[in-house]
């Protein structure tokens, strides 16, 4: 039986971007376009989206980035990134969506957060008859599959491909340089009151393994659970890495500087990255993880 390779093969084995666009089009079907999402259901439109709704400021970005940013209706709140998304109606957050402010827009096309954005939202909008593309990232890779994915619904395909192919050459190159080198244990803040870490299903979880880190919380359930300081005191890692906007920065670190007990914060090791580049699960997100990995070198350079 022949083995059918499909476009994130292509990817995965790096072929060139021109080559990737060339069989997606040359493939491309003329009748209705199907794709599966991330809750394992198809959806199916008549023809290529032209008014997309984002429902979180990541999945607007990837629509940029996809080559569709032409093609948004809608976008949620806090849409900063590309400047054009700044312009756009707003439909409300990722934790309350304007349904009524949706239907004006007319979409032919909503994009989704699976644990971000209300469930009943999203079957509510589903109920009133509207396509919901539901996303969740859980690996590096998915990123240039979702931008594979907007693609193929928005008919942008050689915009996506190509983005996904130059994603997934970054991400490869960081991986090369840094996966193997010694490891550095990590402690990642993402917020501090209440204090909450990172379960190894998140995201940024992969960016510190990728990293040659070890995330001191994989251990834990859920993406983002609460600790206690008393638990980080015993795990003790060798680097903190808080993040957050950028204009935070010395409020998130001063707290930080007090806690002597921790090695990471004997040793001055104590992080401040932009959580735009490295919690957006969008093509910037290798921007990020370099970031990420430089400090984390930083770390292995102090060592005796």
């Amino acid at each position: 039986m022949t083995e059918r390779i499909t476009t994130i093969d292509l990817l995965r084995h790096g072929a060139p971007c021109l080559l990737l666009a060339t069989l997606l089009f040359s493939h491309a079907a003329t009748a209705a376009i199907t794709v599966t999402d991330d809750r394992s259901k198809r959806i199916t439109l008549p023809q290529p989206a032209t008014r997309i709704i984002g429902l979180t400021p990541h999945l607007t970005e990837l629509v940029f980035a996809a080559g569709a940013g032409g093609k948004l209706a809608g976008v949620s709140a806090y849409s900063d990134y590309p400047a054009g998304a700044r312009q756009l109606p707003v439909i409300g957050d990722y934790s309350k969506i304007d349904l009524e402010r949706v239907a004006l827009l007319k979409p032919d096309l909503i994009l989704a957060w699976i644990s971000g954005n209300p469930r009943g939202d999203v079957e509510r909008l589903e109920q009133l008859g509207f396509k919901v593309l539901a996303l969740e990232p859980r690996k590096l890779d998915d990123i240039a599959r979702h931008l594979l994915l907007i693609g193929e619904l928005a008919g942008t395909g050689y915009e996506a491909t190509c983005a996904a192919s130059q994603y997934r050459n970054q991400i490869r190159l960081l991986e090369s340089k840094y996966r193997a080198r010694q490891p550095v244990t990590v402690f990642y803040e993402i917020w501090h009151q209440p204090l909450m870490a990172i379960g190894q299903a998140h995201l940024v979880s992969r960016a510190i393994e990728l990293c040659g880190g070890r995330n001191v919380f994989a251990d834990l359930t859920g993406l983002t659970p609460t600790v206690s300081m008393e638990s980080l005191l015993a795990r003790n890692p060798q680097a903190i890495v808080a993040s957050g906007a950028l204009n935070e920065r010395e409020a998130r670190l001063a707290p930080w500087r007090e806690m002597k007990q921790l090695e990471a914060v004997r040793q001055a090791k104590v992080f401040y990255l932009n959580a735009d580049t490295l919690h957006r699960a969008t093509p910037r997100m290798a921007q990020g993880i370099g970031d990420l990995c430089e400090k984390l070198d930083q770390v292995r350079r102090k060592r005796p």
